[in-house]
């Protein structure tokens, strides 16, 4: 019997990716651990590897094509020399792929069903006992997971398929839906460009549709409030040299986004209010942190994370983060790169940037923005005099942190950059 190979769920946030080449053609004989196509995801272009032995029998999916679903039928792997099945299009998760793309599978006739009276209503099929649950794969599992009972459950896909939006998923993982929804509805339609003006228009990325739908989201349904507090930059610069000057032969280089993100992690060790994550009638507050840090790649922005940064010297952050940096711009990160993190830090320095205001990134209730240090003056040892002045912004969820919590959480940021000793031990 033939097996069905789907899109996988390639991150957590992933529902739909690009089919962005396939790796084998039809009639090909593949083992376990063979890499069979690329896929575009929000995160990255990635491998997809066989997960058992067999010959190519048909390629369902044409490659190139844009926002295929999570679990969607994608090939057809038989075993030895059997025919490649007749594949009915209830079978075939859709997808929002172009008519050319779905014109890579052969029309073929369903079976007939008997007619039964009444007629089933199109669309709504509710599934019995005695009949083939239809369900997509991805729906099968999160059912399976959640101990949900699909024979009572009316599919909304066609021939009355059961999808995962048919699950009520949003609900089961505590994401508050309503006000997103309402947001998205509300939303003004994209206008086009304006007549008259040259314009190149190109094509959206997975990637960027993906932050462009999750920023919007957080912007829409998270209550944003920002706190910045100004930090003379000096002493973190002085131990840095001290440092790297420690370091010469080592092959470790100390950065300041490195030091950065050790405050970032001590801050929040005295304040574990503020490393926190809101989930609907529950508080999260975590033990640990885990920083994602914002890294700037062609088409898009990734956020890799560095795991337990409080139990990590500086020189083991500096060294995990310039590897994570290189496999996110060489397109080489894997899921667990970028699961999880509890906080993020986005740094524009380098940009020469005054001050930014940074969007949380979901579910997280906490992200922080820092700039460039601007030599000014500055109140120094009871004197006026120039110092390299940092703002640093953060951006709280306040259903989950209050501004009190988030002014301690940003003070104690603020001593720790300027008197930066304590995240050198």
């Amino acid at each position: 019997m033939a097996t069905e190979l789907t899109m996988p769920a390639l991150s957590p946030t992933m529902e739909k990716g690009t089919l962005a080449k396939w790796l084998v053609k039809e009639g090909d004989a593949i083992k376990a651990g063979d890499l069979i196509a690329e896929i575009e995801t929000d995160k990255a272009t990635m491998e997809y590897e066989a997960a058992a032995d067999g010959r190519i029998a048909r390629l369902v999916i044409a490659e190139g094509t844009d926002d295929v679903a999570v679990g969607a039928v994608i090939a057809l792997l038989a075993s030895g020399d059997e025919a490649a099945p007749e594949l009915a299009m209830t079978d075939v998760v859709p997808t929002e792929a172009p008519a050319v793309a779905r014109a890579e599978i052969p029309p073929t006739p369903a079976p007939v069903a008997q007619p039964v009276a009444p007629a089933p209503e199109p669309m709504r099929k509710r599934p019995s006992p005695a009949d083939r649950i239809k369900v997509s794969p991805l729906a099968a599992r999160i059912a399976d997971a959640k101990g949900i009972d699909l024979e009572a459950i009316a599919g909304s896909g066609p021939n009355g398929r059961i999808v995962r939006a048919d699950l009520g998923v949003a609900s089961l993982l505590a994401i508050p839906a309503g006000p997103v929804a309402t947001a998205v509805i509300a939303a003004p339609e994209i206008a086009p460009p304006p007549a008259g003006v040259p314009v190149e228009s190109v094509k959206l990325g997975s990637m960027r549709r993906m932050i462009a739908r999750r920023l919007t989201e957080s912007k829409t349904s998270v209550p944003h409030f920002y706190l910045t507090a100004r930090c003379n930059l000096d002493p973190l610069l002085a131990l840095r040299g001290q440092l790297n000057a420690a370091l010469e032969g080592s092959g470790v280089k100390l950065s300041v986004n490195d030091l950065l993100i050790k405050a970032l992690a001590f801050a929040l060790q005295e304040v574990p209010d503020a490393n926190v994550q809101f989930g609907g009638e529950m508080l999260h507050r975590f033990g640990r942190v885990d920083v994602s840090m914002a890294v700037a790649i062609d088409g898009g922005l990734v956020t890799p994370v560095l795991r337990d940064v409080g139990a990590k010297s500086l020189s083991a952050i500096a060294t995990e983060s310039k590897a994570l940096a290189a496999k996110a711009r060489d397109g080489k990160l894997v899921p667990d790169d970028s699961e999880g993190g509890t906080v993020s830090l986005s740094n524009l320095g380098m940009f020469g940037i005054d001050e930014i205001m940074p969007v949380i990134n979901p579910p997280q209730a906490l992200i922080l923005g820092t700039a460039a240090g601007i030599e000014q003056p500055w109140k120094v040892d009871g004197g006026i005099k120039l110092a390299t002045i940092m703002a640093a912004t953060a951006s709280f969820d306040h259903r989950a942190v209050d501004g009190a919590t988030g002014a301690e959480f940003l003070r104690s940021f603020k001593t720790l950059v300027e008197n930066p000793l304590r995240i050198a031990a």
